[in-house]
């Protein structure tokens, strides 16, 4: 029987091995970088690609999965071990939270939130026009796992949604987009604009000049995907015009977001240090388990990363 790696920032180890043990009490577990024999690990639970090179000093190395459901770290030199297939996770609590952020902020601008707690500040009793939540069109990048989920919870609250993706795809309720055509025709009617995406190249700085002046003047952004997503002049740009009213950012490039970034002190932008959503080991942990038990058994491993797509 072999052994699992976990490799993560210190401070989370612990958690995740003992989520993993609640669910299988056999497994051994080798927190990095003590893994001991290195022939004995054949299963490494990772995040992050500082580790990606040690990996490959692990002969019977059979199994990756990376700790969350993006895996664009794990395109970054040198890759993953060749011929070593990598799975990521499909959490539930993962993406409820996702979901819940995006919600919270698509409620924020909806309902005024900003303009309010500028007329608190200037101690101004003032009532806003009410908005109208049929009228207000959310459009979302991204129909994966967390992007339906994120869609058909707007929907239940009488937001009229839209989806874009590479694809078609259909979900019930949800209008849907694909290709480059369906991208432009979607933003031409978005007023929150959210970004859900798996980061490739294709993907890489969707968010620009050109995609954000189609959308209706005065509409608002909410980036959970990968602060590659955008391209971070063309947002303060569209904030300082008035394209955009307001921004929702939850990912940067660089991460963290240095101190003298013009988003930390931005009125119209609300910044999120890469928290939107978490995965929780004890959450995750049943199907982390479920593919090193199909590893060990010969069996077909679950939701492989096809590198090639970038997700």
């Amino acid at each position: 029987m072999g052994a699992v790696l976990l490799a993560t920032k210190p401070n989370n180890l612990a958690m995740w091995r003992d989520a993993l043990l609640a669910v299988d009490p056999t497994l051994e577990i080798r927190l990095w970088p003590d893994w001991g024999q290195e022939e004995e690990i054949d299963a490494a639970v990772i995040w992050g690609a500082q580790y990606l090179q040690e990996l490959r000093r692990f002969p019977k190395l059979g199994l990756i999965v990376s700790m969350g459901a993006g895996v664009d770290h794990l395109t970054l030199p040198p890759g993953p071990p060749p011929g070593v297939p990598v799975a990521r996770l499909k959490d539930t609590m993962l993406t409820q939270g996702m979901a819940e952020w995006v919600l919270l902020n698509a409620l924020r601008f909806h309902r005024q939130d900003p303009e309010y707690r500028a007329l608190q500040a200037s101690r101004t009793w003032e009532e806003l026009p009410p908005p109208v939540t049929a009228e207000r069109r959310i459009g979302i990048l991204g129909l994966g796992e967390i992007g339906g989920a994120t869609a058909r919870l707007c929907a239940h609250l009488g937001f009229p949604v839209m989806g874009w993706s590479r694809g078609p795809k259909t979900l019930d309720g949800i209008e849907t987009y694909h290709g480059p055509a369906g991208l432009d025709a979607m933003l031409a009617r978005t007023d929150i604009l959210v970004c859900l995406l798996p980061l490739t190249p294709d993907t890489l700085g969707v968010i620009n000049a050109r995609t954000l002046g189609l959308m209706p003047r005065g509409g608002w952004l909410i980036n959970g995907g990968r602060g590659g997503h955008q391209v971070q002049e063309d947002v303060l740009a569209a904030l300082d015009s008035g394209q955009l009213a307001g921004a929702a950012l939850d990912v940067f490039v660089p991460e963290p977001l240095p101190a003298d970034h013009p988003f930390w002190a931005h009125p119209k932008v609300f910044v999120t240090p890469h928290a939107a959503s978490f995965t929780i080991p004890s959450s995750a942990a049943p199907q982390v388990v479920e593919n090193i038990q199909r590893l060990r058994t010969g069996r077909q491993l679950v939701n492989l990363v096809d590198f090639a797509a970038g997700y």
